[in-house]
């Protein structure tokens, strides 16, 4: 391709491992014009995010690129001296990782870290350093910019430390933007602000995008092309409408049937059944042949060509080749989804009952440390949660969803208000009975790197709780009870020794759920834990959330800002600003039937698989204010199109519109 800004061929990156070889790349051909946005999709464990380290020369060892060419405007990347790789990465090249915890320095401020790359590649210092350093963080989503530079990465939730890389990578004005999942821990207000940015970028300086991700929702909105990677290689590729119009890679098609929404609330949700094959082995034949639904005797004998089915359409499929469609033997009509097992009940018992919770941090300033305010976190919420159901927490990232979360499980000690489980307060309690009861309350974090001790294999991780407790048997029967869990959550239990910088986003997120799980809680705190995985293993650790939930009756406190999963597994919602809860409803009213313009707002700005045209998506006015300094009245003032006068002025009470939907907002007043 003659216009092509990169140009991928043949690229063979393996991983050596004793006498054995993991081919984690195997064969990837692409290129990327300039201007474009190009998706990568597939799932953990594919190879996706090696291909662009590849791109950058940023294998790890013991991998190596031993084949292959990776060309930038013509010119061969692989044989650059390291000299020169370093001045094209954050320069022409630029890359947003996956996990931002760590990727930034942790003893470094934002401002300086993205004043490191302004002073790498565009010998830009001091004073206009920091004022590009404001601008950037400010394009981004990040609210009181000016402040905020001078923070530390631990002083900022996880969906603001993404946008912290987000903004570092686009310090370089690149050619090229390599993109590993950028949007995953940001809600879809602030996701649809930085992809509404990056396109802006693209049509004001030509950059190309390298999108790495499993959102069938943000291809669809984003995305020129699209390449679906499994087991190493490249299966399908497409323009992006014929892509979402026609899948054609029975891989390709299960990742679309895995998709949560509420109209499959009555039915578990498809899964691709086994896991990818290990990539140790020499593969002649068809690698998807394991798990499809379509396989006969011709795919474990041989390899599928790359065929061209359409203009620009190319898929690798025997069953898409018409000389051997017509020997495909007739396909047995697959069984549907099993129904949900339903095991809730109308007049369930609250289990969780949280009552004015607030969570101030005192902000100490000067050389005494003086008190200089409160950053007002969490300010006087209620929530309720029954036994064996599901209260789904949503919200933009900062407006303290997690502390919320972390101040129920006495994790964060809170300011004041009641925690009631099982009618026990538990902010009366402390040290051993404390430790006692979080046998019924589990934890599962958002940053799954950052919450494993990278010095215990998972084996170990999983198993700790049952050793801090006591519980699990002896030491063959705890073996038995991780193996069972890491099979539950999609794991192989022959990784149990294995370190968790062994394993991919996805699986790591894997782990945390097992972990989760191993004590048997009767409540477990979910702080997105689907947000780093692909759909398909989404779909999987859903489907097991719901049987859980169902046979042992688990209560839910979810924490996501995916509403796609809040319609599937909620049964009723609470949408959280700035520290407080503004409405609150089943979770078929808070979708069809919104009242709150910040609900409102937040449903509009989530994307679709729609991809006939690319809806422009919603960007809500202004930045999420800092809860040091929360406006009067109304707290979505300053941003609600429907702002008025009294919204200033004092903070509306809560309206009840059904005896399960309350909203506060002024608007409601002369319904």
């Amino acid at each position: 391709m003659s216009d092509a800004l990169l140009s991928i061929r043949d690229l063979q990156t393996w991983f050596q491992a004793g006498d054995q070889a993991a081919r984690v790349v195997n064969g990837v051909s692409f290129d990327i014009k300039r201007g474009e946005t190009f998706a990568l999709l597939g799932e953990s464990g594919c190879g996706k995010s090696m291909t662009s380290l590849s791109i950058m020369r940023l294998v790890p060892p013991p991998g190596q690129i031993v084949g292959g060419e990776i060309l930038l405007d013509g010119k061969e990347l692989l044989t650059l001296p390291e000299a020169a790789m370093r001045n094209l990465r954050g320069n022409r090249i630029a890359m947003i990782f996956q996990e931002p915890m760590s990727s930034l320095n942790p003893v470094l401020t934002v401002g300086l870290q993205i004043g490191e790359v302004l002073w790498r590649h565009k010998k830009i210092k001091g004073a206009a350093a920091r004022r590009r350093a404001i601008e950037l963080l400010a394009a981004v989503g990040i609210p009181a910019p000016d402040s905020r530079i001078d923070a530390y990465p631990h002083q900022l939730s996880g969906g603001m430390k993404q946008r912290v890389m987000i903004a570092m990578a686009l310090a370089g004005e690149p050619d090229l933007l390599i993109a590993d999942e950028p949007t995953t821990a940001l809600d879809v207000t602030i996701q649809a602000q930085v992809l509404q940015l990056l396109r802006e970028l693209q049509q004001q300086t030509g950059m190309a995008i390298l999108l790495i991700t499993h959102d069938l929702g943000v291809v669809a909105e984003t995305a020129d092309r699209v390449a679906v990677m499994y087991a190493g290689h490249i299966v399908e590729q497409a323009d992006r409408r014929t892509f979402f119009n026609h899948p054609q890679h029975p891989y390709s098609l299960k990742l679309f049937d895995s998709l949560p929404e509420l109209q499959k609330r009555d039915r578990q949700l498809e899964v691709i059944r086994g896991m990818v094959p290990p990539l140790t082995q020499v593969f002649t034949a068809c690698r998807f042949t394991g798990r499809c639904d379509f396989a006969w005797e011709l795919c474990r004998d041989r390899a599928p060509a790359w065929l061209e089915t359409d203009a620009g359409h190319h898929v690798r499929c025997h069953r898409c080749d018409p000389e051997l469609l017509r020997q495909w033997p007739p396909q047995a009509a697959a069984a549907p989804a099993g129904f949900k097992p339903e095991a809730k009940l109308e007049s369930a018992q609250a289990l969780l009952q949280v009552a004015g919770l607030k969570v101030h941090f005192p902000v100490r300033k000067g050389l005494f440390k003086r008190g200089g305010g409160y950053v007002y976190a969490v300010d006087g919420i209620d929530l309720t949660v029954d036994q064996g159901r599901t209260l789904a927490l949503v919200g933009e990232s900062g407006c303290g969803k997690t502390t919320a979360g972390k101040a129920i499980l006495q994790l964060l000690r809170p300011t004041s208000g009641q925690v009631m489980f099982e009618g026990e307060d538990l902010t009366c309690l402390s040290g051993e009975r404390l430790r006692r009861k979080r046998r019924d309350m589990q934890f599962i974090f958002q940053d799954p790197f950052s919450s494993m001790n990278p010095r215990m294999s998972i084996g170990a991780i999983v198993e700790e709780g049952l050793l801090a407790q006591g519980v699990g048997g002896d030491k063959q029967q705890r073996r038995v009870r991780v193996d069972t869990l890491l099979e539950q959550v999609g794991l192989s239990a022959s990784m149990r020794n294995r370190y968790p910088h062994e394993f991919s986003g996805g699986q790591r997120q894997r782990i945390c759920i097992a972990r989760a799980l191993a004590l048997d809680p009767k409540l477990i705190v979910c702080d997105e834990p689907t947000s780093a995985l692909d759909v398909s293993v989404q779909a999987q650790i859903l489907n097991l959330m719901q049987e859980l939930q169902a046979r042992f009756g688990i209560s839910y406190l979810f924490i996501t800002h995916n509403i796609s999963v809040v319609s599937y597994l909620a049964d009723e919602v609470a949408v959280m600003y700035l520290g407080r809860i503004v409405e609150r409803g089943t979770v078929t009213e808070i979708l069809q039937t919104p009242r709150h313009p910040y609900t409102q707002a937040l449903l509009a700005a989530v994307p679709t698989i729609d991809s006939n045209t690319k809806r422009k998506m919603l960007r809500v006015a202004g930045d999420l204010p800092s809860p040091l300094a929360p406006p009067a009245g109304c707290h979505f003032h300053p941003r609600c199109p429907h702002a008025m006068a009294r919204c200033r002025q004092a903070y509306p009470e809560a309206v009840v519109t059904s005896p399960s939907h309350s909203a506060h907002c002024y608007l409601l007043y002369s319904e």
